[in-house]
């Protein structure tokens, strides 16, 4: 029997603005997993790190229909087990296994499998947990290709990550940096927090609101990208708009109802959803800021990337410092130690620096010029991690350098 293993490489977000790359299976954790998810489909960048194999499935294919089970150990550590044909995604009690059934779902939906073949699978990786690095993203790729392999499917990687409208552009980096990744060994639980809901909600109320101030049908519209479209604007046009609707102060539900001509109770039924109720005040005017020059600041990275000026490296670097900036005051999704990092790595040459990830904790991710490369790392471990036991024992694996890898792989044993 053939031993298949399907290698993943961690998925940075430099300056990203996406619609939440979990598209198919959006609530399949209650979580959002990036600081722009659910806030328009716009145009970024996924830089592929290529490192060791993480993380990593052994599957062997067994009788359609058999079933599906998934031993795991080291990352995930609990056993799972379920029949490929009755595939129950629990929405309210959040799992790892949820992300290989999305992956495993999504594959068996587009191709229509009714009688898909049961796999037995043994997932491992070495991705830290809440660290910003996508590892439930690496997972729903993962648990896809395994099952497109195990059915004798083939579909195309972008496919599989479904951006709307599909669409890559190759984007060539400028030679001469390095990517470094340093976790803040701050861990947060997505699942125990309402802070990624409550920033989705803020831009959906920001898109209705901005829908209203111009004559749309704001009742259908749900995302930011969305009334840029009906508009026909640019992204810095809707900058100004922002300006000219929305007010820094946050908004009341109250305030919120009277701008769109409902009552609080239709805005609890219709709009808000269940684990928000409870909330009672929003900033719509810095999430959509955030959103929009997030966007801009992405279709101005590719721009830099296309020409190549000769200070392409200095260009990219003041993006990513700008990213960061409005990641922790106007997306507000930064902490203390994330800052304190991010500070560290200019401070011994980065020329950028930004946070990765959803926030709130997890890792940065620095540009540092190849010359410079040793000397950054050792004054980083020193400045950050040796100044904390807990830090200090985890540091061979929160601080290295990468470079952009090809992504998802799989091996075939003869």
């Amino acid at each position: 029997m053939h031993l298949k293993t399907l290698r993943t490489h961690r998925l940075l977000w430099l300056c990203c603005a996406p619609d939440g790359y979990r598209t198919r299976y959006p609530d399949c954790s209650r979580t959002c997993t990036d600081s722009s998810c659910a806030t328009g489909k716009y145009q970024f960048f996924i830089l592929l790190i290529c490192l060791d194999i993480i993380p990593i499935i052994g599957s062997s294919s067994v009788s359609p229909g058999e079933g599906s089970e998934m031993f795991c150990n080291r990352l995930l550590q609990r056993d799972f087990s379920t029949s490929v044909n009755n595939i129950q995604i629990n929405k309210t009690k959040p799992q790892w296994h949820n992300y290989f059934l999305c992956g495993l779902k999504g594959i068996q939906e587009h191709f229509g499998l009714n009688n898909p073949t049961g796999m037995n699978c043994l997932l491992d990786g070495t991705i830290p947990p809440s660290s910003g690095l996508s590892s439930s993203s690496a997972l729903v790729c993962c648990a896809g290709l395994v099952t497109l392999r195990a059915n004798g499917k083939t579909l195309s990687k972008a496919k599989l990550i479904e951006f709307n409208p599909l669409r890559a552009t190759d984007v060539r980096l400028p030679s001469g940096a390095a990517f470094v990744i340093a976790n803040s060994c701050v861990e947060m639980n997505k699942a125990a927090t309402s802070h990624y809901n409550i920033r989705v909600m803020e831009c959906r109320l920001a898109t209705k609101l901005l829908s209203k101030s111009k004559g749309l049908d704001w009742k259908k519209m749900l995302r930011l990208h969305d009334v840029q479209t009906k508009l026909g604007v640019s992204l810095e046009e809707m900058l100004t708009i922002v300006e000219e609707v929305l007010h820094p102060e946050p908004y009341s539900t109250e305030e919120i109802c009277k701008c769109l001509g409902i009552s609080l109770e239709e805005l609890h039924s219709q709009i808000l959803s269940q684990n928000i109720q409870d909330v009672s005040t929003f900033k719509l005017y810095q999430r959509a800021k955030h959103v929009y020059s997030e966007a801009a600041r992405v279709l101005e990275f590719q721009k830099i990337c296309s020409k190549a000026p000769a200070n392409a490296l200095q260009l990219l670097g003041e993006l990513m410092n700008q990213s960061h900036i409005s990641c922790r005051e106007m997306y507000e999704c930064s902490c203390p130690e994330l800052d304190r990092l991010v500070d560290i790595c200019l401070q011994f040459g980065a020329i950028g620096s930004r946070l990765t990830g959803a926030g709130w904790g997890g890792c940065t991710v620095s540009m540092v010029p190849t010359d410079k490369l040793s000397m950054f790392l050792k004054n980083v471990k020193k400045s950050y991690y040796q100044t904390d036991g807990q830090r200090l024992a985890g540091e061979n694996n929160s601080l290295f350098a990468t470079k952009p890898g090809r992504g998802a792989l799989v091996f075939v044993e003869a």
